[in-house]
């Protein structure tokens, strides 16, 4: 299956939808069903806040987790935020390594899952210095034992490539809170391990609101609300988190050899029969689980399908379901990828339409707070 021709930004801008003949998106996970609700009524009146930091490609665990929730709210009517957070890649390493390279490449990721930049704002945080600035009083309002007992800042500090911890690292989740508030986000498609920090921001934003309330009782800041999809979190090669800094994932951008190769390396269990347990048996589970959401099928009748048949037969139905799936996305980013140009226009112009909303939330910022 190919992806059509795209020669223009106006075309291309026109092809980010699902792949045809691609498995259906991931239902939104229980408990969602009442923010997809609100969605529907009013799309205009909801906007999202996404985005990822460039430290290497967009892999599965991204996918399946995040960007066709994305891509469903998007489709939806929601307004789309999507920061590629390159100030933040120095939390957990000395040196931003091929930072613009790896930027661009998240651009080519967004763009062929389906996100359209007509209707996202995609930009770098570091494009937008009104959100630094934004940074300061947020901070105001956080304690350091709150800040120290995070989970994802000690589960980042135990997995950090740096020799000592930095600064930035402690208040990664407030710069992360500065992201998700600055555009006022209503909605954060998140995986299950982001929460902790999406806690944080709404901790800010109601203490912000209660500190500096505008007249008649009201806040600056609404407390944004998590979007979990089904599949919030897949495992990588080795059983851990799928993560690009775990070298345990498995990349979108892989061509189809590479990820055969990726799965056929993943860590299984000494049981011949396939059966699709979590809490018993999470690595066998997670690859069932992940060829089920390419099929778009329960995974139950996966497992029972290879039933005896063992980790082979597993992984070669999870590399099949795998490569078909992604094949027409595959097909897209590498049209894209030809046109530089055009992933750096995206850029130049999800920066302009940032930084007016930026501007404009720290104006009403400094104003509440009584500054210049």
């Amino acid at each position: 299956m190919t992806a059509p021709a795209i020669q223009t930004p106006t075309a291309r801008a026109a092809a980010q939808t699902a792949p045809t003949g691609a498995a259906p998106a991931p239902a939104a996970a229980p408990g969602t069903a009442a923010l997809d609700e609100a969605v529907r009524r009013d799309p205009v009146g909801q906007r999202v806040l996404t985005g990822d930091r460039p430290t290497g490609p967009l892999h599965l665990g991204h996918y399946f987790g995040t960007l066709q929730n994305r891509v469903r709210l998007q489709g939806l009517g929601a307004e789309m935020f999507v920061v590629i957070a390159d100030y933040q890649v120095i939390t957990d390493r000395d040196i931003a390594h091929r930072l613009a390279e790896h930027t661009e490449n998240l651009v080519l990721d967004y763009l062929a899952t389906g996100i359209d930049p007509e209707r996202a704002t995609i930009f770098p945080h570091s494009a937008v210095p009104a959100l630094n600035q934004l940074l300061l009083p947020f901070l105001s309002l956080v304690s350091v034992a709150e800040l120290g007992r995070n989970p994802t800042v000690k589960d980042e500090i135990a997995h950090s490539s740096q020799a000592t911890v930095n600064g930035l690292m402690f208040t990664y989740p407030v710069h992360q809170a500065a992201d998700i508030l600055f555009c006022k986000a209503h909605l954060v498609p998140v995986g299950q391990d982001q929460l902790p920090h999406l806690e944080v921001a709404r901790t800010v934003a109601r203490r912000f609101n209660e500190r500096y309330p505008l007249p008649g009782g009201t806040g600056v800041f609404p407390q944004p609300e998590a979007l979990l999809s089904a599949a919030p979190l897949l495992l990588g090669t080795d059983g851990a988190k799928m993560s690009k800094s775990r070298g345990n994932s498995i990349p979108l951008s892989a061509d189809e050899d590479t990820t055969a190769r990726l799965i056929r390396g993943a860590k299984t269990d000494a049981e011949r029969r396939i059966g699709y347990d979590p809490a018993d048996r999470p690595e066998v589970s997670s690859l069932v689980l992940l060829a089920a959401l390419c099929q778009g099928r329960a995974p139950e009748r996966i497992a029972e399908e290879i039933g005896d048949g063992g980790a082979a037969a597993l992984k070669r139905t999870v590399t099949e379901s795998v490569n078909e799936h992604l094949r027409p996305i595959r097909a897209r980013r590498a049209e894209l990828a030809a046109d530089r140009g055009y992933i750096r226009q995206v850029l130049r112009d999800g920066a302009e339409r940032a930084n007016a909303v930026a501007d404009a939330t720290l104006t009403e910022v400094r104003a509440v707070m009584g500054s210049l």
